[in-house]
């Protein structure tokens, strides 16, 4: 890291070992919250197939309700891998190229979770309410969705981040 001219380094003075482990603390964390929220939806979605309702449920509802599985699987996979990347990885001196690989891991993990939100929550509205106004309401949430994981981040990033 550059200096001010002082002899005092910016930032953290951490080695990339230390930064490493940093970061990988701080990803778990992170993943642990999102772990649990689509734990809880895939759970609730296998569910739903063995309800009597189910079979009643037009075919584009069923496609949707299969897609829906789908992408919370996917995303379940992605947000478990990076406890599997890191298990089948310890002790071998690769964290910092760890904490790189679980951190992909994890965001595609959170766009699959927002990708099963939204297709959970366009089926279960198609289905509670049938009015046409759903796909535009979805859209808005969404948007919305889109806004507070990605759109602010990004913004804040690059706005704040030191050259």
């Amino acid at each position: 890291m550059p200096g001010d001219g002082t002899g005092r380094r910016e930032g953290r003075d951490e080695t990339r070992e230390e930064c490493a482990d940093r970061q990988w603390g701080e990803l778990i964390q992170e993943v642990r919250v999102a772990q649990t929220g689509v734990q809880i939806l895939f759970g609730f979605l296998l569910t739903v197939v063995f309800t009597p309702r189910y079979p009643q449920l037009e075919q584009t509802d069923q496609i949707i309700y299969i897609l829906t599985v789908v992408l919370g699987a996917s995303a379940t996979g992605a947000l478990v891998g990076p406890v599997s990347f890191h298990r089948i990885v310890a002790g071998r001196r690769i964290k910092p190229e760890t904490v790189q690989w679980a951190s992909r891991l994890t965001f595609a993990g959170l766009v699959l979770l927002l990708a099963t939100m939204t297709s959970a929550l366009l089926l279960v509205l198609r289905v509670a309410t049938h009015d046409p106004f759903v796909p535009y309401l979805v859209a808005l949430v969404l948007a919305w969705c889109l806004l507070c994981w990605f759109v602010l981040p990004l913004w804040a990033r690059s706005r704040f981040t030191q050259d």
